[in-house]
């Protein structure tokens, strides 16, 4: 490794509250924020924490003073922790209405988990339009709305479900999937999902499990939805399904050859994503 660069971390949010919420925000939600807080050594500044902002900024000092810091950019070093730190930590430093085009390459230093209050809550808003990048009291000007608008045209329908975390439902033309980010290690859940697999009990909701997306260490399994599904007729048959994927996940038991061979059939499957 080169002098000074940066060490490769799997699991970049792990120790943030809502490590699975960072992950989804980062891959599968296409517009959200997130509430985060930096510690009093760094001035205890409220920070808006976005899936995505214009021209794929990392971060933006928003007209009226707030922090805006997006996820969904590519990662200058290979721990995404210490590339968001830069780019918060360059934002707190520029003026309002200033954007944080690019960071370059990190060196090594503080990261989110040195650098965000970890007793604030990660509390996650599912967006329906991008006009939050804009201060409240900025002029919207023609092109800025045209703007606003064609980012708008991107966003896939995607809500949360209740009652569980990190569970998100969207719509893809007439398909409609869950996307559910977990919090354990990566072999854990793919031994589960495996387990239920082989016994033809990975469903619910008359959807069928069609494989995961791996992404910052963790896995996140994907449903494909009967026909028609919405959102908030998800929590019924999540929390049916939650004891037996509950007991599959904490099983010690060694896989059989049938589970062996879903397993393998999964591992097929996953599409990573970074």
């Amino acid at each position: 490794m080169a002098k000074g660069s940066v060490e490769f971390v799997l699991r970049p949010f792990e120790g943030l509250p809502g490590e699975p919420d960072w992950v989804a925000l980062k891959e599968v939600v296409p517009a959200a924020t997130a509430t985060a807080r930096t510690t009093k050594e760094y001035g205890a500044k409220e920070v808006l924490v976005t899936t995505v902002l214009p021209q794929a900024w990392p971060a933006l000092h928003r007209a009226d003073g707030v922090i805006l810091l997006a996820l969904q950019t590519a990662s200058s070093s290979g721990d995404a922790s210490r590339d968001l730190a830069v780019a918060l930590l360059e934002a707190l430093e520029v003026e309002p209405g200033t954007a944080i085009e690019t960071i370059g390459l990190p060196e090594p230093g503080p990261r989110l988990q040195d650098v965000l209050d970890l007793t604030v809550p990660f509390e996650v808003t599912v967006q329906t339009s991008f006009s939050y990048w804009l201060a409240p009291d900025v002029e919207r000007t023609s092109d800025l709305e045209a703007a606003i608008e064609d980012a708008d045209a991107g966003i896939i329908d995607t809500a949360p479900v209740a009652g569980v975390e990190s569970a998100y439902w969207c719509r893809m033309g007439t398909k409609e999937f869950l996307r559910w980010a977990q919090p354990h290690d990566e072999q854990v859940v793919l031994d589960g999902l495996a387990r239920l697999h082989a016994k033809r009990e990975s469903g619910f909701a008359d959807g069928k499990f069609i494989g995961y997306f791996r992404s910052c260490g963790l896995v996140v399994p994907v449903w494909e939805l009967a026909r028609g599904t919405e959102a908030d007729e998800l929590e019924g048959p999540i929390a049916e399904f939650l004891p037996r994927f509950t007991a599959a996940l904490e099983s010690t038991e060694p896989l059989d050859a049938n589970e062996r061979r879903a397993r393998a059939g999964l591992v097929a499957r996953q599409v990573t994503l970074r």
